[in-house]
C-alpha cells in the first residue's frame, strides 16, 4: 500500500483463519458480515492464539454488538460507511498505541542478542547472521511473533507451514533442536527457546 504495509485478503472467514494461520500478521482488519463464520467467530478462534491488533469493520450501529466484538478482543470498532483515510488513521492509531507501528512495515524484532529481520528473512545473533535453512526461519519467525506465549507443536507447523503441510507433530522438535545448535542454545538450561512438557515451546518467556 501507499502506507508501506503488505496486505493480503480472504474472501470469507474459513478462508481469513487459513491466511492467518499460514502468514505472520501484524494487524487485522476484520469485517464481521462475512460468508460462512462471521467476523466475531473468526476473532474468538483468532484470540486463542494471538494477541494482534484487530480493528473491526461493520455495518451494525448496536451497542450491544460493539460491545461484544470488545468483549472479544477487538481493539476498535469502524461502522459502515467509512472513508479508506478513516481506516489508515485508526489503524495506525492502533499501531501506536500497541507499541506495533514499526512491527507493521517489515521491521526488525529483537530479543536478548537476537535480531530478527522479517523483510531480509535473516536472523542475527550479536549482528552476526546465523545461518538458518528456510524453514527453521520460519519456526523462529513464529516464535518472535508469539514471544511469551506456550505453543504446542501443532500451532508452530500451522503457522509456519500452514495446515496443508505433510508433517508430524515431533517433526518440529528436529527443527528446534537445529535452531538450538545453531544459536548457542542449551537444550538442558536453553534462554531463547524452553519446553514445556506436556505443553510445547515457549520462546522469550521466564524460565
Amino acid at each position: 500500500t501507499k502506507e508501506g504495509y503488505e496486505v493480503l485478503e480472504a474472501a470469507d472467514g474459513l478462508q481469513a483463519l487459513k491466511v492467518f494461520a499460514e502468514h505472520s500478521a501484524d494487524f487485522v482488519v476484520l469485517d464481521i458480515m462475512m460468508p460462512g463464520i462471521d467476523g466475531f467467530e473468526v476473532l474468538a478462534e483468532m484470540r486463542k492464539t494471538s494477541d494482534v491488533p484487530v480493528l473491526l469493520l461493520t455495518a451494525k450501529k448496536l451497542e450491544v454488538d460493539k460491545l461484544k466484538g470488545f468483549d472479544l478482543g477487538a481493539d476498535d470498532y469502524v461502522v459502515k460507511p467509512f472513508s479508506p483515510k478513516e481506516v489508515v488513521r485508526r489503524v495506525k492509531a492502533i499501531l501506536k498505541r500497541t507499541g506495533k507501528e514499526k512491527n507493521a512495515k517489515g521491521a526488525q524484532r529483537k530479543h536478548v542478542d537476537l535480531l530478527l529481520d522479517t523483510e531480509g528473512k535473516i536472523l542475527y545473533k550479536n549482528g552476526k547472521p546465523v545461518d538458518l535453512t528456510g524453514k527453521e526461519y520460519q519456526v523462529m519467525e513464529v516464535f518472535f511473533l508469539n514471544a511469551g506465549r506456550v505453543l504446542t507443536r501443532d500451532q508452530l507447523i500451522e503457522k509456519a507451514f500452514g495446515y496443508d503441510y505433510d508433517a508430524y507433530d515431533r517433526s518440529v522438535d528436529t527443527y528446534i533442536k537445529r535452531i538450538r545448535q545453531k544459536i548457542g542454545d542449551d537444550s538442558k538450561n536453553p534462554n531463547y527457546i524452553q519446553t514445556r512438557y506436556g505443553q510445547g515451546y515457549i520462546f522469550g518467556g521466564k524460565k
